[in-house]
């Protein structure tokens, strides 16, 4: 683990196993870009407190706190006022343009984005990928019953198959490059975005996570 960046006063780390500092293609996880969204963080490192061995030996990327501002305070933007999943493009931001730098270049097996809707009725995933099966169902239904899967048919104006967002094509009126996005242009093969209901109980979200980072890794990157 290290520094890659500082907001505000504040340190911001990645942690980059021994088989990623040598530039092996390596599974990507992150947490806390918005600081409302506690169980995403949580729920990243619960998973890494249980799976020491696999990272001992795999190859991960892995950002657990984008925005330490927002998570002390419980509020969705950092410390300078700034939605961060709306800035990951500008290379000159003091946050996103040290973390572009960090991942561009590398060969990524997956891209895991962990958020929470306070919208939501329960866990949802945002796909990309140029595959032509989702893979969100099977990882939804490996993830078991910590938490409802969201069934409405359209989610943030988006239409939703099971608890699936799986665009055909990137909108083009977007108000700024969320970090799903960026890995997706960078050439991450599968990028997935997880969101669980914020509203409902913390305990129950934060094991959600941990098994939605468990089941991803398993059906996309064969990581277990």
């Amino acid at each position: 683990m290290r520094v890659f960046a500082k907001a505000g006063e504040l340190p911001l780390h990645v942690i980059e196993t021994r088989s990623a500092r040598k530039l092996e293609p390596a599974c990507y996880l992150s947490a806390g870009v918005h600081g409302d969204e506690p169980a995403a963080a949580g729920g990243l490192i619960a998973w890494a407190e249980t799976n020491v061995v696999l990272l001992r030996r795999a190859s991960f990327l892995i950002f657990p706190c984008l925005n330490p501002h927002g998570l002390m305070r419980n509020e969705r933007v950092d410390g300078r006022g700034y939605d961060l999943n709306r800035r990951f493009h500008l290379l000159d931001d003091e946050v996103c343009g040290a973390w572009h730098r960090e991942v561009a270049g590398r060969t990524l097996l997956i891209g895991l984005c962990l958020h929470e809707d306070y919208d939501a009725e329960g866990a949802y995933i945002y796909e990309l990928g140029d595959h032509r099966q989702p893979v969100s169902h099977a990882i939804l239904r490996a993830c078991g019953s910590a938490l409802p899967i969201d069934l409405r048919r359209r989610i943030d104006g988006r239409a939703t198959n099971r608890g699936v967002i799986r665009p055909r094509k990137i909108p083009a009126d977007l108000p700024g490059m969320p970090e799903a996005l960026v890995l997706h242009q960078l050439g991450c093969p599968v990028t997935l975005t997880f969101e669980t209901p914020s509203e409902f109980d913390l305990d129950a979200r934060v094991e959600m996570q941990r098994r939605f980072i468990t089941a991803a890794l398993k059906q996309t990157a064969g990581v277990a």
